[in-house]
C-alpha cells in the first residue's frame, strides 16, 4: 500500500491533560483528586476486555436523542442563531480541511453528494440517487442534479462535480485525495452523469462522497481564488459564507438562490469559538448562545435538569486515544525515519502502556459512564463490528512492569504527551498519568493550544499524543489514513506491510463479511504494535435551547441546523 498525500492538519479531535510542570494553579489538586477517585472506585481491578464484546462500556451510556426535524408550525421564518464551538475551526476549504468544527460550519453551507441519515445509512444530497458500480468494481457512476446553482449563481452540474474531486485529487495539501482511492479519471458524461474510473475496487468510495470530499464547490470561484478559497468559501447550501474573525467567530447568511430556501428559516447563524465547557454551558443557560457543542460529561447531568435547555445524544463512531511518535522525524509527507527513543523502536514498552491503562476506570471517574470504552477503531454499533473487532487488552500494571523490565527499562519511564489545553482534556491526561505511574511510567504532560497541537503533530515534534477522530461510517476511514503507511493522517508514522496488505484487499471488496474477519486481522496487528492505543469512544453530547427547533445531531457528530428556526 501506498498513500501519499501532505498534511498540515491531520486530525479530527474533540480535543480533550496540566502536569506537576504545568502552571495551572488548580493542576495539582485535580491530580490528586482524580488519584483518589480512581482509587475509590478501585479501578485496578476492573477488566474491561470483559465489557467491550458490546457496547465497550458496562453501565448504561444513556439514551440516543438526534433531535427531530422542525414542522413548519413549529417555527417563525427570521432570527439569528449562534453556536458555541469548542475549538476553532480550522481553513474552510473542503479539500484542505481537517477540522470536525469545519465540518459543523460545511454543513449549514457546503451540501454534498451524499449524506448519512440517523442510523448512519447513507442517502442522496445533491446527487439523485445511490451510485452504480460495474461489475469489475472499477467504474461508479453518479447521478447527479443539473437544477440548481451555487450561492454565486454557477451552475452546478455534472462538470461542476467532475471539477470539484478533479481539484481534491490535485491541489497541493489536499486532505481527501486519499480518501477518494485509486481514480484514474473523472467524466461528465452528460449534465447529469458523472463517471468515476478506477485503477482497482475501492468499496469505500460512496461512504467517503458523504464528508468533504463529497462537497462540490463553485468551480467560478475555486478557480478565481485557488489556495485561498478558504477565505470566501462558495458552495451550495442553506446558508453562504459572510464574514470570519479568526479565533472568534464565522458567520454565515441565508442564501436566496438555494433551491430549497423556502425552508430556510434562520437569516444568519454564527458560530463562536469559546474552548472551555464550562464556559459554553454558562453561555448556553444565559441565553447567549442557543447551541453548544461537546458538553462536558461533568456538565450533562445538570443541564438535563434545566427546563429550557435538551441535551441531543448519540454515541459517536469515532474514538479518543494516544499516538507515539515511531517514525515521523522529519514531518507527514516525508520519508519516514525511525525515532531515537525506546518507545519508537520496542513495541513491548507501548504494549506495557496499554496494559497500565484502565479504560473502565477512565470512562467510569472521568465522564461519569457517558462514554464507552474502545479498543479499536471500529464501532461497536458498525455492520463491520466483531467480537474480535472489539476485543481489549485487560489492565495489568504488574504485567506491563515485567514487560519494561524485559525491554531493558528503568522505571519509572519518563514520556511526554502532548495534550490540548482546555479543561476535559487536562482531567483526562492527568488522570492517564495517574494511572500509568502503577504501571512504570512518568507521564509527563505538555498542555498546548489546539492549533498548536494539530502543527506539532504534523511535524512530529511529539513522543506521545492524546488525540482523536470524530469517525466515519466506513471502517477504512477510521483506520488506513492513521496506520497505512504513507496514509495521510499517520502521524505516528507506522509502517507495516502486513497490516497494509490487509487494508488493501478490504477496501478492494464489497463483501461485508470478507471485510469483517480481514479488519480482524488488522486490529490483531495493532494490538501487537501499538502504534495508536485507543482508550474510549465520546458520546455526542450537544445542548441545544428549547427557544429554537429542527436541531439534530447524527452519529457523525455534526450538528445539523440548516433548516431549524426560532420556536414560535
Amino acid at each position: 500500500m501506498t498513500i501519499r498525500t501532505v498534511l498540515r492538519r491531520t486530525s479530527e479531535p474533540r480535543p480533550h491533560g496540566p502536569t506537576a510542570r504545568a502552571t495551572h494553579a488548580w493542576g495539582r489538586p485535580l491530580a490528586l483528586a482524580v488519584a483518589l477517585s480512581l482509587a475509590a472506585a478501585g479501578c485496578s481491578a476492573v477488566q474491561p476486555a470483559s465489557d467491550s464484546g458490546s457496547s465497550g462500556g458496562s453501565a448504561a451510556t444513556g439514551k440516543d436523542s438526534f433531535g427531530e426535524p422542525a414542522a413548519a408550525d413549529q417555527v417563525k421564518d427570521g432570527g439569528d442563531l449562534v453556536m458555541a464551538l469548542s475549538a476553532e475551526p480550522d481553513q474552510l476549504d473542503p479539500a484542505l480541511s481537517r477540522s470536525l468544527y469545519s465540518r459543523y460550519v460545511f454543513h449549514a453551507m457546503c451540501q454534498k453528494l451524499y449524506d448519512v441519515d440517523q442510523d448512519a445509512k447513507v442517502v442522496p444530497q445533491l446527487a439523485t440517487a445511490l451510485p452504480t458500480t460495474s461489475a469489475d468494481g472499477k467504474t461508479v457512476t453518479i447521478p447527479v442534479r443539473d437544477d440548481i446553482v451555487f450561492a454565486d449563481g454557477t451552475k452546478f452540474d455534472a462538470q461542476a462535480v467532475k471539477a470539484t474531486l478533479d481539484r481534491n485529487l490535485t491541489i497541493e495539501g489536499s486532505g481527501r485525495k486519499s480518501e477518494l482511492g485509486p481514480i484514474t479519471d473523472v467524466e461528465a458524461k452528460d449534465s447529469k452523469t458523472v463517471v468515476v474510473s478506477l485503477s482497482k475496487p475501492f468499496a469505500p468510495l460512496t461512504a467517503a462522497l458523504t464528508d468533504r470530499a463529497g462537497m462540490i464547490v463553485s468551480p467560478k470561484a475555486a478557480k478565481a481564488l485557488g489556495d485561498k478559497f478558504a477565505t470566501a468559501p462558495v458552495c451550495v447550501g442553506p446558508f453562504k459564507f459572510a464574514k470570519r474573525v479568526p479565533q472568534n467567530s464565522i458567520e454565515l447568511v441565508k442564501d436566496p438562490k438555494f433551491y430549497d430556501a423556502d425552508k430556510v428559516h434562520l437569516d444568519k447563524v454564527t458560530y463562536r469559538i469559546i474552548t472551555d465547557a464550562s464556559i459554553r454551558a454558562a453561555n448556553l443557560r444565559s441565553g447567549d448562545v442557543q447551541i453548544a457543542d461537546s458538553l462536558s460529561a461533568q456538565d450533562v447531568p445538570a443541564l438535563q435538569k434545566e427546563k429550557d435547555l435538551q441535551v441531543l445524544q448519540s454515541q459517536s463512531l469515532g474514538y479518543q486515544g494516544v499516538t507515539f511518535n515511531i517514525a515521523n522525524s522529519d514531518g507527514i509527507g516525508s520519508p519516514l525515519k525511525q525515532v531515537d527513543r525506546p518507545e519508537a523502536k520496542d513495541p513491548r514498552i507501548r504494549q506495557a502502556f496499554e496494559l497500565a491503562v484502565d479504560r473502565a476506570g477512565l470512562v467510569k471517574v472521568i465522564f461519569n459512564d457517558l462514554n464507552t470504552v474502545a479498543c479499536s477503531p471500529i464501532a461497536p454499533q458498525s455492520e463491520f463490528s466483531t467480537e474480535a473487532a472489539q476485543a481489549c487488552t485487560p489492565h495489568d500494571p504488574a504485567k506491563a512492569k515485567a514487560l519494561l523490565k524485559e525491554a531493558g527499562i528503568t522505571t519509572p519511564f519518563p514520556i511526554e504527551m502532548i495534550t490540548s489545553n482546555n479543561p476535559d482534556s487536562l482531567r483526562l491526561a492527568q488522570a492517564l498519568q495517574s494511572m500509568v505511574k502503577e504501571g512504570g511510567f512518568d507521564l509527563q504532560i505538555k498542555p498546548v493550544e489546539y492549533a498548536s497541537l494539530l502543527d506539532q503533530q504534523d511535524r512530529g515534534e511529539f513522543s506521545l499524543l492524546q488525540l482523536g477522530w470524530s469517525g466515519r461510517i466506513d471502517p477504512d476511514a477510521n483506520i488506513t489514513n492513521f496506520v497505512g503507511t504513507g496514509g495521510s493522517q499517520n502521524v505516528a508514522g507506522y509502517s507495516n506491510a502486513t497490516v497494509d496488505g490487509l487494508l488493501d484487499q478490504a477496501r478492494e471488496t464489497n463483501d461485508v463479511e470478507k471485510r469483517k474477519g480481514l479488519y480482524d486481522q488488522v486490529v490483531a496487528k495493532l494490538h501487537e504494535d501499538d502504534p495508536l492505543i485507543y482508550l474510549y469512544r465520546q458520546r455526542n453530547l450537544t445542548g441545544v435551547s428549547t427557544s429554537v427547533k429542527g436541531v439534530q445531531v447524527f452519529p457523525d457528530g455534526v450538528v445539523r441546523l440548516g433548516f431549524a428556526g426560532m420556536a414560535k
